[in-house]
């Protein structure tokens, strides 16, 4: 854990070699939900560099947990209905979002094969490789936030990985996240607040037991108030020449999906929190997670005492009233 007001990097590389650039060293972006990570992420695919598909995988940690089901990847056969079932788990991603190759079974089965691709984690490579190379790229990547809590799983798979873990205010992610409260299962602030205290602390303690050149922390903040600054540190990190294409990134063809990737990096869209919170909602936030926000370098502007048990308990069963009634309410 940090005990340091300022997020610091652990970029260096070990033993003084320079970790090698290749497919071998997939970047993935991670961390809590609403935290800027699909900001970077177009950003980053912007890098002649790094093939970032546009949407987010999740089917990386439960495949790493599955992976012992597939038991006829030595054929041809049995590649084609692990592709088949890789489209099961997330066909918008592998339709849409994949913008160096086709996803067609057909042509990919016979060519991993012929590759001599025998493994769950030697297919996804293979995907994510091929993917690249059909965008001119020699490196590729993924952004799924939640995979932070895994990133242990994935550098089981992929030992030279580099995790780039983004960090926002937790008060502007719980607001983010709370106008959004049934795609995430947050219904009151003090919840949205521990899901993304959750998060940090876990992604930070992982990243400190990691290899230096391999797992890299840096805040949404100044991303886009120093957004030169953070991004040549990020290509440093990741062994990249810096381009400034990377900051005047090619913007989202997908009108209102997200505004921020419709217009320049904006250095306005931080402290929200100040007008979307009132006294006693930010008195609740900070006294949920306050020394989280402190150890992250954010400014406390009420109390870090923690709140009473009974408002606490009172706050977790609002919560989980509101997640049952949303999902009898829907079937």
């Amino acid at each position: 854990m940090h005990t340091d007001a300022q997020v610091t990097s652990r970029a260096q590389s070990v033993g003084g070699h320079p970790q090698a650039r290749s497919s071998e060293t997939p970047v993935f972006i991670v961390g809590a939900p609403r935290s800027g990570t699909t900001l970077l992420q177009y950003m980053l695919r912007s890098h002649p560099e790094l093939s970032l598909p546009t949407g987010e995988s999740h089917f990386l940690v439960p495949l790493y947990r599955d992976q012992t089901r597939f038991k006829a990847l030595e054929t041809e056969t049995g590649i084609r209905a692990f592709l088949q079932d890789l489209h099961r788990r997330n066909p918008q991603f592998l339709d849409t979002d994949l913008h160096g190759i086709e996803f067609d079974i057909d042509r990919l089965a016979p060519e991993l094969w012929a590759e001599g691709r025998r493994t769950v984690r030697d297919l996804i490579a293979g995907l994510f490789e091929k993917n690249a190379a059909g965008e001119g790229k020699h490196r590729w990547g993924d952004k799924t936030p939640y995979y932070v809590l895994h990133m242990p799983k994935l550098l089981d798979w992929f030992p030279k990985a580099q995790f780039i873990h983004l960090v926002r205010d937790g008060r502007d992610v719980a607001a983010s996240m709370l106008a959004r409260g049934t795609d995430f299962g947050v219904y009151n602030p003090y919840f949205a607040a521990k899901v993304w205290e959750q998060y940090v602390e876990i992604g930070n303690e992982l990243g400190q037991n990691m290899a230096g050149n391999q797992y890299l922390e840096i805040r949404y903040e100044d991303l886009l108030t120093d957004p030169e600054g953070t991004v040549r540190q990020v290509c440093g990190y990741l062994q990249m020449e810096y381009d400034p294409r990377v900051i005047h990134f090619e913007k989202s063809g997908e009108a209102g999906k997200t505004p921020l990737l419709q217009q320049p990096v904006q250095a306005s869209n931080t402290e929200k929190w100040r007008q979307q919170w009132t006294p006693s909602q930010l008195r609740t936030l900070e006294g949920s997670v306050g020394k989280t926000l402190k150890q992250f370098g954010y400014p406390i502007v009420t109390s870090t005492v923690r709140l009473p048990p009974l408002k606490r308990a009172y706050y977790r069963l609002h919560n989980h009233a509101c997640v049952h009634l949303q999902r009898w309410s829907t079937g």
